[in-house]
């Protein structure tokens, strides 16, 4: 027996003796907020640098010698502007919680004097000395970090281009292995001499896809290329999201280890880079990252951190499938009915790193459907909503009130009771079975949400009717919320009678009363309690309502011309009439006897109505009549400019007129026209030549309104030409103010120009109605000569060219 006590106290002893810290470094993972035990050092590429010690209450560096931040922790997610990922990542379920940005947007151009660049770009760097805990090397002791990377390309040889590296150095110097360089590949093309860096490398976009880079749609203001301050928008800014990398730090136990993150700008400065680091905080060897319940037959994600120019191998359960990544770092699998082992191992020239996680599997959430559909009266409520036929864990309910925008629910049981809503609203609840399988949403269940009925205000609420009354008595609802079950009617506003048979307009009117009588609505909304309207009173007047008929109720007319309004009164004992200054014979408004007749004449100059008012002595309401007097306005005709052709010319005419309706076409005379009744005919004054005729035009509607133009032709012996007189006098006097080509059987002018004695072109047209007035820039010119050049083009397609001189006179 003490034997037996005696062994498990060395076995005890031996244990305690022979196990190895597996913990981490203070703040290896910025877990403090701040640098503490991180070094850092900012500076310019192959210049002066900044040492920063000690930083312990430190979370921001500036960049060297300018106020931009050059190094900052982060300890909350913000998006990167360039790469759209998250500041601070989650990686396959792993939450870093913490990072830090490890450069800027800096570049050369930001230490210019005098709109030139200083030489040398910023680089900057964070090291952590880590003390690798005794022990044998045989138990891994692993450091593992993710970064992201921002680079502009700078278009010089890769090895002058932006970088980010990650450096690990051991006693014996840097560990290669572990100690990888980020930066965009290009074809080594850049040109350069004198001194100069080279540049215009071509990038090899494939290798920097290849390694994960994607060109940001964000546009930079660049430098590249330039030699100022002013820059360049280009599209030239490439990222690479979160990735995972780890390293073995076994074979260093009871030794010092350095790492150091750094990012430099190109070379010759002018280009930036930046990028974020995080590192895990679990140092105890290889981790494999993914759900430990898996949903079957739904691809699930699992990873572990990248190993340089390392060799992947994975297994996985029987009845599981690899779909991608075997021979990656991370795979994408499809899980079958059972659960089991899954393994990683990665290896390479310093390491040989494995891990297992055991793994169950869940069936695929079923998100099930949702029963109480109800239709309730808006404000106090109340529907009892449950989900069945599901298969998982419930993570929440969902309302919305349009079927787009949804709320949450805080209820993670399969009933909730919905209350007091005021707009119809649909439900549905959150399913997963298990963090492994995906969220579901269940079918919808929909509670109706009637408003409230209102009964509305009946308008007019009170109003006197007189027997035969068929105007001024309608009564209107307004303001209701609900539909209209029927009117009601009473005659001492107390004992009320349904109308018979059912009235559900929103309009009534009132007729065949003999006594003052009330009315109201009866109105209900869907399920909710009926309401009635306010109630109207009608009150009755035993005197006829006048009575009067008109012809013509709607007349045409054109400008400047009358129409007769005639009307016969046969109850009634005044009247009068509106808009009197265009009526005459009105009659003086007494009524001497039935019938009465009214013989009114209208000249109105635009469209006007009539009203003729009749009131009978005793009844307080008015009968009103309306004419309708529509007036067409002034047609204008426009047959063309005056011409001139030759005898042997077609001449093609065309009117335009203001109103379309007007479309009854008369020329006179009908001398030399194939058609005196269209809007276009053609002439043919042959016999007529060295004569002048005068067509006039007449445009009517079929009413009869018209209007009138005419357009004088000048029939020339001679061929066709373009004429220009030999002076012209811009006095203002309204003769010969204008200097105008006259062309004769010309139908296009090219063109029409005038030049100064110096050559210079003071006016230019093509345009035949067009001239010169003598003025240059708006000023009117003194006595000169001047030079004309003109070109045109006659009826028969022959081009004619004319130039001369023509003597302004002042």
């Amino acid at each position: 027996m003490k034997i037996i006590i005696i062994s498990g106290l060395l076995a005890s002893w031996f244990s305690a003796a022979f196990s190895q810290d597996q913990s981490c470094p203070f703040n290896i993972n910025f877990s403090a907020g701040d640098l503490s035990s991180w070094s850092a050092q900012t500076g310019l590429v192959g210049g002066s640098t900044r040492q920063y010690p000690t930083n312990t209450g430190v979370s921001v560096i500036p960049e060297y010698s300018i106020l931009n931040t050059g190094i900052q922790v982060l300890t909350s997610a913000g998006t990167d502007r360039f790469g759209g990922f998250p500041t601070v990542p989650v990686i396959n379920g792993y939450s870093y919680d913490y990072s830090i940005k490890l450069g800027s947007e800096a570049t050369s151009w930001d230490l210019q004097q005098d709109n030139q660049r200083s030489p040398g770009g910023f680089v900057r760097s964070v090291t952590y000395t880590v003390n690798v805990p005794a022990g044998s090397p045989s138990e891994p002791y692993t450091m593992t970090y993710a970064y992201a990377l921002v680079l502009e390309n700078g278009t010089h040889n890769s090895n002058q281009q932006p970088v980010f590296t990650a450096t690990v150095k051991g006693p014996a110097g840097i560990i290669t292995c572990a100690s990888p360089s980020y930066y965009l590949p290009t074809l080594n093309n850049a040109t350069g001499g004198n001194g100069q860096t080279p540049t215009g490398a071509t990038l090899d976009s494939a290798a920097a896809i290849a390694d994960g880079f994607s060109l940001s749609s964000t546009l930079f203001l660049s430098h590249a290329g330039q030699n100022n301050g002013n820059g360049t928008l280009l599209q030239d800014i490439w990222t690479k999201p979160w990735t995972e990398v780890t390293f073995d730090l076994s074979p260093y136990r009871g030794q010092q280890v350095t790492l150091t993150f750094e990012a430099s700008n190109c070379t010759p400065g002018a280009h930036f880079a930046y990028a974020y680091i995080a590192l895990r905080n679990d140092c105890g060897g290889l981790e494999i990252s993914g759900y430990k319940e898996a949903c079957s037959n739904t691809n699930t994600v699992y990873s572990i951190p990248a190993l340089a120019n390392s060799v992947y191998s994975w297994t996985v359960p029987a009845g599981w499938t690899i779909i991608t990544g075997a021979n990656t770092n991370i795979i994408t699998v499809k899980p079958g009915a059972a659960g089991g082992i899954i393994t990683a191992q990665e290896i390479n020239s310093c390491a040989d790193l494995r891990d297992t996680i055991t793994v169950t599997t869940l069936p695929p959430t079923v998100a099930g459907f949702l029963t109480g559909d109800n239709t309730v009266c808006a404000d106090a409520n109340s529907t009892i909503l449950t989900l069945n036929g599901e298969t998982g864990n419930i993570l929440g309910w969902l309302s919305s009130t349009d079927g787009l925008r949804w709320s949450a629910i805080t209820n993670t049981t399969n009933q909730y009771t919905a209350q007091n809503l005021n707009s119809t609203t649909q439900y549905r609840a959150l399913v997963q079975n298990g963090s492994g399988c995906s969220i579901d949403t269940s079918g919808p269940a929909l509670v109706t949400v009637n408003p409230q009925t209102n009964g509305g205000n009946l308008d007019p609420d009170e109003f006197t009717i007189c027997p035969s009354q068929t105007q001024q008595n309608v009564i209107l609802l307004n303001g209701s919320v609900g539909q209209v079950q029927n009117w009601q009617y009473s005659y001492d506003g107390a004992n009320w009678s349904n109308f018979s048979p059912v009235n559900t307009n929103t309009s009534y009117s009132v007729s065949s009363v003999n006594q003052t009588t009330y009315y109201r609505t009866l109105l209900k909304s869907g399920v909710c309690p009926a309401d009635t309207s306010t109630i109207a009173k009608v009150n009755f007047v035993n005197v006829p309502f006048p009575s009067a008929t008109i012809n013509p109720d709607t007349a045409s007319i054109c400008y400047g011309t009358s129409t007769a309004l005639n009307a016969v009164i046969t109850a009634g004992t005044n009247y009068t009439w509106n808009n009197t200054s265009t009526l005459t014979n009105t009659g003086n408004g007494q009524v001497s006897a039935w019938p009465y007749a009214i013989h009114a004449t209208a000249a109105p100059l635009q469209n006007t109505d009539y009203i003729l008012s009749v009131t009978n002595a005793g009844c307080p309401n008015a009968l009103l009549d309306t004419f309708h007097v529509f007036v067409t306005q002034p047609i204008t005709v426009f047959a063309g400019n005056d011409t001139s052709i030759v005898a042997s010319q077609p001449l093609q005419l065309n009117i335009t007129v203001s109103d379309s309706l007007a479309n009854q076409y008369t020329w006179l005379p009908g001398t030399g026209l194939d058609n005196t009744h269209i809007a276009n005919p053609v002439a043919n004054l042959s016999n007529m030549a060295g004569s002048t005729i005068t067509y006039t035009v007449r445009a009517a509607t079929a009413e009869g309104c018209f209007g009138e133009d005419n357009i004088k032709v000048m029939v020339f012996t001679t061929a066709p030409d373009i004429f220009v007189p030999s002076a012209f006098t811009p006095n203002r006097d309204g003769r010969n103010d204008v200097l105008r080509p006259i062309g004769v059987g010309i139908s296009q002018l090219h063109y029409f120009r005038i030049y100064n004695r110096w050559g210079q072109l003071v006016f230019s047209t093509t345009d035949m109605e067009s001239g010169w007035d003598g003025t240059i820039n708006g000023k009117l010119q003194t006595t000169d000569t001047y030079v004309y050049v003109t070109q045109g083009i006659d009826y028969t397609g022959k081009i004619i060219t004319r130039k001369g001189t023509v003597t302004l006179i002042q």
